[in-house]
This record gives C-alpha cells, sequence and structure tokens, in this order.
C-alpha cells in the first residue's frame, strides 16, 4: 500500500468517526460526506498503485 492509500484509508476512518461522534442524529454532515470522497480516493490510490509498476531488468 501507497504512503497516499495509507493517508486517505486513515483520513477516511477519521472523519467517519467524527460523523458518527459528533452528528448521530443527522443522516448526512459534511463528515461523512469527506468519508465518502477519501474512501474513493484510497480505492483510486490502490488501483493506481497496482498498475503503475517499474521494471527494473529491461529484457
Amino acid at each position: 500500500m501507497s504512503k497516499s492509500a495509507a493517508g486517505f484509508l486513515i483520513l477516511a476512518l477519521l472523519s467517519g468517526l467524527g460523523h458518527f461522534s459528533l452528528f448521530e442524529e443527522t443522516e448526512i454532515s459534511l463528515p461523512l460526506i469527506g468519508c465518502g470522497v477519501f474512501s474513493t480516493l484510497f480505492v483510486l490510490a490502490l488501483v493506481a498503485g497496482r498498475k503503475i509498476k517499474f521494471d527494473p531488468v529491461l529484457r
């Protein structure tokens, strides 16, 4: 896992926890929207990390 993917995962978890601890009665809040955005960026960072590989052996 790349550093950016790990960062997005931590941000998604923190914003999700922030939503559940601060806004228990509301359905949609700014931290919940941030959680969705960071989760999407996390998945994109994982996909990008798998497709871009460096092969030091040139054949």
